[in-house]
């Protein structure tokens, strides 16, 4: 006669949180990683911060190859806080050493294309595919541009026209996006981390007890009790759950703080205890996707070291239809809830920016991610029933 469900559940339930806190090595290093990812977001972006912060308030020192040919233009950069340098060799090298991030070539015939009134040019030397070069480069420009404006109003002013007759369009932008949503550009890599965290924080716990108690052969004397097959999973699975939710938990609170300490990193993002506690409430789901997504992999898996292997490609579905809306962008639509990854990180960054998330956008993203979670849920199980699961060899 079999065990009632229920007891055998918590049986092994408690069984393997209880081998769990043996390993205190393992649990200490599945508790200590949720730092991992607060420490690596408020590290980056704290560094972004101060480095933008020092390229755009500090003075600016670049090479102007043919400056002399200009002095009146290079004294108004100096106003402007960009003052000429020295070239020390080849500055086109020197771009390419990544030993400057920009500089000006000024052609030989500047001063008599000035006096025709033909346009002088000014070229601005740099390397696009270095992102740390942005910000001086921008810079340079805008300040050749109002230069350029400014000089061109003289010029028809001088002969008695009004420079608005040069400019027939008076252009302007209306950005409707909240600063929130703005600032928080800067974060696009949280909500990965985040479903990365909820999705595999209890990888170990759910590999060591299904393909390594197999591989030990400690599997089939398990299998040989009264309790139900079901039972059995369900109680690994909950163990996972529960590890998974405790590192899912660890990770938003060390956000949270860590947050609060890091200089301008509050302000990025909404970090009040509702924020966070939503964040929670649409996590929930992938960790019991995750769960048992890993208990099926690793009960058709002989070895640790074969359900091992799947980690690399369980790594990149998270990123997989995020990639995929970027290539091929289209704007929010209902359906997306139904997505697994893409929803939990739509409705992330709906989070961060600060956005409402509708009734009808929570319902169906709550049905479809615990009804996916409920079907390999019901195909782990199932899997437990296989006779050749408690065969090692």
């Amino acid at each position: 006669m079999s065990a009632k469900p229920i007891p055998a559940l918590w049986v092994v339930l408690f069984k393997e949180l209880r081998e769990l806190s043996r390993d205190r090595r393992t649990l200490m290093l599945a508790l200590m990683m949720p730092l991992l990812f607060p420490v690596m977001i408020i590290g980056m972006a704290t560094l972004a911060e101060h480095r933008a912060k020092g390229q755009i308030e500090k003075e600016l020192s670049i090479v102007m190859v043919g400056g002399e040919h200009a002095p009146n233009l290079v004294a108004w950069l100096a106003g402007q806080g960009i003052a000429r340098k020295p070239a020390a060799g080849d500055p086109d090298a020197a771009i390419r050493d990544q030993d400057e991030n920009v500089y000006l070539r000024i052609e030989p015939e500047f001063a008599a294309h000035w006096h025709d009134g033909k346009p002088a040019l000014v070229e601005i030397v740099h390397d696009s595919t270095r992102q740390d070069a942005n910000i001086p480069v921008r810079r340079v420009e805008n300040a050749l541009a109002n230069y350029s404006g400014q000089l061109g109003a003289l010029r028809l002013l001088s002969r008695g026209i009004n420079p608005g007759i040069a400019t027939p369009l008076a252009v302007s932008h209306k950005d409707l996006a909240t600063p929130e949503a703005r600032r928080s550009m800067a974060l696009a890599i949280l909500p990965y981390l985040l479903l990365l965290s909820a999705f595999l924080g209890g990888a170990h716990l759910i590999i060591d007890t299904t393909a390594g108690e197999r591989e030990r052969q400690s599997l089939e004397p398990l299998l040989a009790t009264p309790a139900s097959r079901g039972a059995l999973v369900s109680g690994k699975m909950v163990a996972a759950a529960l590890l998974n939710l405790t590192v899912l938990v660890l990770t938003l609170v060390a956000l949270k703080f860590g947050a609060q300490f890091a200089p301008g990193i509050g302000h990025m993002m909404d970090i009040s205890v509702p924020a966070i506690a939503r964040m929670m409430l649409i996590l929930v789901p992938i960790v019991f996707i995750g769960t048992s997504l890993l208990t099926f992999i690793s009960a058709g898996a002989k070895t640790m070291k074969e359900a091992q292997g799947y980690m690399p490609v369980l790594m990149l579905l998270p990123v997989v239809p995020t990639m995929a809306l970027l290539a091929s962008p289209v704007k929010d639509q209902l359906w997306m809830m139904t997505v697994p990854f893409l929803a939990q990180n739509q409705m992330l960054l709906k989070v961060i920016r600060s956005e409402a998330i509708t009734p009808l956008e929570w319902s169906v993203y709550m049905l479809a991610g615990f009804g996916l979670a409920a079907v390999l849920w019901i195909a782990a199980t199932r899997r437990y029933h296989q006779e050749r699961l408690a065969i090692s060899g």
